[in-house]
């Protein structure tokens, strides 16, 4: 069985003697040392669910390995809040979060698994990329094309609360891409209007993954900043009232002020 590493914490900080990887250091620091790692768990995941093996211990498994590689690149890592997702009992809900680089999808079991089964809603593309799409179907997640936003609107209503209707949650990133900055105009508000749908809470989620940035030639293997912090922050369960503009302001809030807190912190 794997162990959850935060079984019992509200809040997690890495220890600031926590040792850095030795093959790290010899490598110069290089991104290559994650990537590999980091690739060797993502292949060994795809065809754990390509198995049908992908239970939660496996999930939890698969995405601790991703927070160890995170803190022995001599990044730190700062949770908190995880009191709201146990204080949801297990009941379904929808996590509101913005979108910064591809540790949200690869470390968020590690946190996040042991109060609560969830899937996401992900580009359509990755529902057809080797291992990745073995991964997301044993996770039942929704693909939605970015192209036609009233026809993924349809969908993710649809098809997410399916998945709620479940007992299950779901991970919704509003934004169009990924971006290290929070920028309310392009956070749309899908989440609430499928909160509403369903009739169950959203949860915010503010994040900072800034540690691995997009490349300018390959999206997913770009630049390694182990200086840079990773932060995950869940706010309080909100019911949705009349039309949800106030837990959409709400949201967006909780997020902008976690990252003006962060700034100030980091100074």
């Amino acid at each position: 069985m794997s162990e959850y590493l935060f079984g019992g914490m509200d809040s997690y900080d890495t220890p600031e003697n926590h040792p850095v990887s030795l093959l790290f250091k010899l490598m110069f620091k290089s991104r290559w040392y994650f990537y590999f790692h980091n690739f060797g768990t993502f292949i060994r995941s795809g065809r754990c669910a390509a198995r049908g093996l992908l239970d939660k211990d496996n999930q939890i498994h698969y995405s601790n390995e991703n927070i160890r590689l995170i803190e022995n690149c001599g990044a730190k890592l700062h949770l908190r809040g995880l009191n709201h997702l146990r204080d949801l009992q297990g009941r379904p809900a929808v996590i509101i979060g913005n979108h910064m680089s591809l540790l949200e999808t690869a470390s968020l079991h590690a946190v996040m698994r042991e109060y609560v089964d969830f899937s996401f809603v992900v580009k359509e593309s990755l529902l057809r990329t080797a291992y990745m799409k073995d991964i997301l179907n044993a996770l039942g997640a929704i693909g939605v094309s970015r192209v036609n936003p009233r026809e993924d609107l349809k969908t993710v209503l649809t098809e997410g609360k399916k998945v709620l209707q479940s007992g299950r949650s779901m991970i919704v990133f509003p934004q169009s891409t990924r971006t290290r900055n929070f920028d309310r105009e392009q956070f749309n508000s899908i989440g609430i209007k499928l909160a509403k749908s369903a009739g169950v809470p959203v949860v915010p989620l503010a994040l900072k993954t800034d540690l691995l940035e997009s490349g300018r030639v390959i999206r997913d293997l770009g630049p390694l900043y182990p200086e840079r912090d990773v932060r995950f922050e869940f706010g309080a369960a909100m019911d949705i009232e009349g039309n949800g503009q106030l837990q959409q302001q709400a949201v967006e809030d909780f997020i902008a002020a976690a990252f003006d807190r962060w700034q100030q912190e980091e100074k």
